[in-house]
């Protein structure tokens, strides 16, 4: 079936006789058995739905945790002086925050430094370390960053400063000479947990410490950051990141949180968390002061316990991301979609020379949930370039960036499966968009523009009870997304514009009540035309999803697609 944003929708194939055997096995109900087949649970994730487990640290005998962990045992017997450099995105930052929290609860010596984007660029170099080593530290423990960083690894040594690896970015042989490197994608005999970010590793990382140095401290209040990191990484929400994501949704208390009350408060929010108020609010908000020139606000929050400073800290932050909004907003005014979109590329590559160096990775996002296709974006930075990129999940761009640095393409650059950052001198731009390009072409051969849905269902479907049985395979996220269904024959009764950009619509079956349903940033498409046209009945491609509006909650239909 040919859709109105000219894709085709076909219905996932599904083994029956596996989906009756989940029903016998588990007493699950259809669409949930369906659910976990075509996700392709397995029995670990299965169990997770109706049962209350505790997070399994799956590293207490992993050599490089435990290489780790004494490094930092004995910094902490001889009370060396601690440095912890972190990215200056959610990740780094919470991870920081978790390593910050634990040194400042047993007292120890300890620093953390967040790079500022334009003056130290990204993660671990020699210019920062020259800076860093002014406070004589003895120990330097670098979180989600360094895995690319040989040359200023190689500084520490000659000045005789210890140093720790803690990250998921992509890794190249030969490895840094760190004293110890916590890494799945080593392939060193845990890359199947390639999909945990920096601080889900630094979290298992300091549960094993704690019982190593039987510590009473409470290292599981600190799951929220885990899960803030999560999502905010585009990590999947599966496995371990399930479970952490199951029991901090259901056990997370907002008010016995500093932080996050303190956000929640000046928002006027008072619901319980929630994956969206991770990704869409505080992950933003947190963000802001590495985009816009104070990188150490977000850890400045995290790890304070004054409520002062927490005030003060959410206030400059929820404004910096105010004007990250407005400068965005503009930015996004002067791209040409219409040319992007006639051009009919791969991958989107967009350079703007004079782009702010802190948002490109966030116009990335945009253009590759805009287009759905793989979109990097270029600016100018002192005499080199800057590009950033966000990816989809059939083209792997933390595996290019290492072909270019292999192919002398870039300059530096680093990532994971759906982001990654770069640096690259003016002259390799042409280079860097045919290599890119062609890369994705050998990497995708078969570019048929098609999606599937998860089912087809009644319109009577669209109500609390089926909700709450499909919430069950919750919370939803990356690699565990909402289940998209096929509804037929609806005619529009009524539609809203919403923000100049949304449109709010009233859906009548043939038989059964009205459905009301939303569709985001859909005015002046196809899809959006069609809707306020009313001129026909139509067929739907959309999610299910529970709306909170002044503390009432309804179920709504999320329109993703309109079928013709």
């Amino acid at each position: 079936m040919i859709s109105l944003s000219d894709k085709q929708w076909f219905q996932k194939k599904i083994n029956i006789n596996t989906v009756e055997k989940i029903k016998q096995d588990f007493n699950f109900s259809d669409i949930l058995s369906r659910l976990i087949v075509l996700r392709n649970y397995d029995i670990s994730e299965i169990h997770y739905i109706d049962n209350k487990i505790e997070i399994p640290n799956e590293f207490i005998k992993n050599k490089d945790f435990i290489q780790a962990t004494d490094i930092l045992i004995n910094s902490i017997k001889k009370n060396e002086n601690i440095c912890i450099l972190g990215d200056y995105d959610v990740d780094g930052t919470a991870s920081t925050s978790l390593l910050v929290r634990f040194l400042n609860s047993i007292n120890h010596p300890s620093f953390y430094y967040i790079p500022d984007r334009e003056k130290d660029g990204y993660g671990a170099s020699i210019k920062l370390f020259k800076k860093l080593i002014l406070k004589k530290p003895d120990l330097i423990i670098m979180v989600d960053c360094g895995s690319t960083s040989n040359e200023a690894i190689n500084f520490l040594k000659q000045n005789n400063i210890k140093s720790l690896i803690i990250d998921h970015h992509e890794i190249n042989k030969p490895y840094p000479k760190a004293n110890a490197i916590i890494n799945p994608k080593k392939n060193d005999g845990y890359i199947k947990y390639d999909y945990l970010c920096a601080t889900s590793l630094t979290y298992f990382f300091l549960d094993i410490l704690i019982k190593k140095i039987k510590s009473t401290y409470d290292l599981s209040s600190m799951l929220v950051y885990v899960l803030l990191a999560t999502v905010c990484d585009v990590m999947p929400l599966r496995k371990i990141n399930k479970l952490i994501a199951t029991n901090v949704i259901k056990d997370f208390k907002i008010k016995k949180n500093i932080a996050f009350n303190t956000l929640f408060e000046l928002n006027k929010k008072d619901n319980k968390l929630t994956i969206d108020d991770l990704g869409f609010y505080v992950g933003p908000i947190i963000n802001a002061g590495g985009r816009l020139g104070k990188s150490s606000y977000g850890t400045e929050l995290l790890t304070s316990d004054l409520n002062s400073v927490v005030k003060e800290k959410s206030i400059e932050l929820i404004r910096l991301n105010e004007k990250r909004k407005f400068i965005e907003k503009n930015i996004l005014n002067e791209i040409n979609f219409k040319k992007i979109t006639n051009e009919n590329k791969n991958v989107v590559i967009y350079y703007n020379k004079n782009l702010n160096e802190g948002l490109i990775g966030i116009i990335a996002a945009r253009l590759k949930d805009y287009f759905n296709k793989p979109s990097i974006v270029i600016t100018n930075s002192n005499n080199m370039l800057k590009g950033s990129s966000r990816s989809t999940i059939n083209y792997n761009i933390g595996t290019l960036m290492k072909k270019l640095i292999e192919t002398n393409i870039i300059e530096s650059g680093g990532g994971h499966n759906l982001a990654a950052g770069f640096t690259m001198r003016k002259d390799k731009i042409e280079i860097f968009k045919k290599f890119v390009l062609k890369d994705f072409l050998e990497k995708n051969n078969n570019l048929d523009n098609y999606n599937n849905y998860d089912s087809e269902i009644s319109p009577s479907a669209i109500n609390k009870i089926f909700y709450n049985e499909i919430n069950k395979m919750g919370p939803f996220g990356n690699g565990n997304p909402l289940p998209i269904f096929f509804i037929k024959d609806l005619k529009i009764l009524k539609t809203i514009i919403l923000k100049n950009k949304h449109i709010s619509a009233i859906l009548k079956p043939k038989i059964g009540s009205t459905i009301r349903s939303i569709c985001f940033n859909c005015v002046d498409t196809e899809i959006g035309n069609q809707l306020l046209s009313k001129k026909k009945r139509i067929n739907i491609i959309g999610n299910i999803s529970e709306n909170i509006w002044n503390n009432k909650k309804t179920i709504q239909l999320k329109i993703k697609d309109i079928l013709i």
